[in-house]
């Protein structure tokens, strides 16, 4: 995919997929690790007790591997803006899904909880996405359709900056803004982050998405750390240098207005 195509791609649909973002080898070997973290047998599913597991930050060479190569690098530097965005060492939030008859008690219609205002226990969002200039899905194994791959409502990315417009700076609570961006975006089509191992989804932070109960055969081995950026987003540039992150949310308010 050509630069141009990439940030098209990512201002209509609000993510785009990076094919073999980083190494096969490195997934596996990353893969390893978070078999090793679940204290699961990989090929005893009778271990596998819970239908989500979640791993948290992980800073082995693998996973600082995946982040930081150079296609990576170059992507957020298109999307977020040059020496706009802080390299990353360890990933993060990794809810791993494994096949099992319970359902999991996080598949509601979402977007990501950005900064923690003070006094608060729950994440927020603001307009700004303040503390968050990506969402990003690294995939440690295969997903397929039948794999529980993250759903998400493309192009719903638009729809998100009306909602958050009312609440200010401090914005609200992930689970206040849940219902709200949900009925927003369901008029969208659905798109499965469905993957190669390597492969790296980059999403606008105001993407709609959401998990799903795993009724498949094979563990779904993910991380979704955040990237974050050095400075805020600023939807008043006077030299007008919005990257495509801050264009998308003012081209939002701008179909709303």
């Amino acid at each position: 995919m050509d630069d141009e195509t990439l940030v098209e791609r990512f201002l209509e649909d609000g993510f785009v997929r990076i094919e073999g973002a980083f190494p096969a080898r490195v997934a596996e070997d990353g893969a390893r690790l978070l078999w090793k973290e679940t204290g699961y047998d990989p090929d005893d599913p009778g271990t596998w007790r819970d239908p989500v597991y979640w791993v948290s930050s992980m800073a082995q060479g693998p996973f600082a591997a995946a982040a930081n190569s150079p296609v990576l690098h170059r992507a957020f530097d298109l999307l977020v803006g040059e020496r706009r965005w802080q390299p990353r060492y360890a990933l993060g939030s990794f809810p791993l899904r494994f096949p099992h008859p319970d359902e999991p008690d996080d598949a509601g219609w979402h977007i990501e909880g950005s900064h923690l205002p003070d006094g608060e226990s729950l994440f927020h969002t603001d307009l700004t996405s303040r503390g968050r200039a990506l969402l990003m899905l690294f995939l440690f194994s295969e997903v397929t359709e039948e794999d529980a791959p993250t759903r998400v409502r493309v192009g719903s990315h638009l729809d998100v900056p009306p909602v958050l417009e009312p609440y200010g700076e401090e914005g609200a609570s992930f689970l206040e803004l849940g219902p709200k961006v949900a009925e927003a975006s369901a008029h969208r089509p659905l798109a499965l982050a469905t993957g190669r191992p390597g492969d790296v989804y980059l999403c606008h932070p105001f993407l709609v998405h959401a998990a799903q109960p795993h009724h498949g055969t094979r563990p779904r081995l993910m991380a979704q750390p955040p990237l974050y950026p050095t400075a805020p987003h600023e939807l008043e540039r006077a030299d007008g240098g919005y990257s495509p992150v801050e264009s998308a949310i003012r081209r939002g308010l701008a179909a709303k207005a």
